[in-house]
């Protein structure tokens, strides 16, 4: 006697644009009544612990050409290193830090741009601690699954020499499409973080 297996089969995909940025930033491009604020505007208040950051930078495609209609969101640890969310066992998360922020890549300039604080280190799943960093996840027209990479800071070069994720990546050269410069703006260390889809700069992105 066969058995009935209730499994769900997958959905055909589709791609992720051009309108994935309307729909998730509707203030943003000036439709209004959706809801008060798109969500992930703002990451940190004035209670939030940790060092004030900006980073910003843009997404090109093969040619070089920059896009104006990508989205982009992040996730990243507090100051101390923890995760706000009920899947953290490690302490107890800043709980005026939000962890997570969404931006459209902005229709003239093609830049986004999080303020936010930088992150402490999280150990790999050894126990070895990673670099600090901040995951990025990127969608845009033609891209039909969500691409994941992650952003290094260039001032953290003993941690970033260590980082146990760092070290897997084969093409040593490639290292560097991770790593954001630093400079200053407005009185805060600002870091560049270009994201290259295709061609020689093309950055790393990671398989999860």
């Amino acid at each position: 006697m066969f058995q009935r297996l209730k499994t769900l089969k997958e959905s055909p995909s589709q791609t992720a644009g051009p309108y994935v940025h309307i729909g998730a930033t509707p203030n943003w491009v000036e439709i209004t009544g959706v809801w008060e604020e798109d969500l992930g505007l703002v990451l940190i208040g004035p209670d939030t612990r940790g060092e004030r950051i900006i980073i910003k930078g843009r997404v090109f495609d093969g040619s070089g050409t920059p896009l104006k209609d990508a989205l982009i969101e992040i996730w990243q640890a507090d100051a101390d290193g923890l995760y706000n969310s009920p899947e953290e066992r490690r302490g107890k998360a800043d709980p005026n830090f939000v962890g997570w922020g969404r931006q459209p890549t902005d229709g003239v300039t093609g830049e986004y741009r999080f303020e936010t604080i930088k992150p402490g280190r999280v150990p790999y799943k050894d126990g070895r601690l990673m670099a600090p960093h901040i995951t990025f996840w990127i969608v845009a027209r033609g891209i039909n699954i969500g691409l994941h990479t992650r952003l290094y800071f260039g001032d953290e070069e003993a941690a970033n020499a260590e980082c146990p994720v760092l070290a897997r990546i084969e093409h040593k050269h490639r290292v560097q499409t991770l790593i954001a410069a630093r400079s200053e703006e407005k009185g805060l260390p600002t870091y560049t973080f270009d994201i290259h889809l295709q061609g020689e700069k093309e950055t790393v992105f990671f398989d999860i």
